[in-house]
């Protein structure tokens, strides 16, 4: 499973980056911008993410605009569904509203802060990324 962190809090990025390691390489983006950049960059080459763990506040580029962009790109490429990258919205917002929003931007699964091991495994089998 080849996975990108977005995210901007070291202690979070860090601690992602723990748990998710042991799955296959991992790779970090501070903010939304970066993150685009990967994407583009990992879509050119041929070496999709499998996962793309992405916080909401973040400098720069905040997360929804980020995922907005990243499945643009998807779209823009026809990536098909089936192949596209799964998208954790990772952050501290607890919120209906940005927790619909983030839906309505397609990401595929929500995790509120700090993240908990067990919520992530069950999401990561959930969406066939690990057995």
């Amino acid at each position: 499973m080849r996975t990108l962190i977005v995210e901007d809090d070291f202690t979070s990025r860090l601690l992602l980056q723990e748990l998710l390691k042991r799955h296959g390489p991992v790779h970090i983006a501070g903010d939304g911008l970066e993150a685009i950049a990967e994407v583009r960059n990992a879509y050119e080459k041929a070496h999709f993410y499998d996962l793309i763990c992405m916080d909401i506040m973040m400098p720069n580029m905040d997360g929804s605009t980020a995922l907005r962009e990243i499945r643009g790109i998807e779209d823009e490429l026809k990536i098909s569904r089936s192949t596209r990258s799964v998208i954790f919205m990772t952050t501290a917002l607890k919120d209906e509203r940005t927790r619909n929003n983030s839906f309505n931007d397609r990401c595929d699964a929500y995790i509120i802060k700090p993240v908990k091991v067990q919520e992530l495994e069950f999401k990561l089998k959930k969406f066939g990324l690990i057995y």
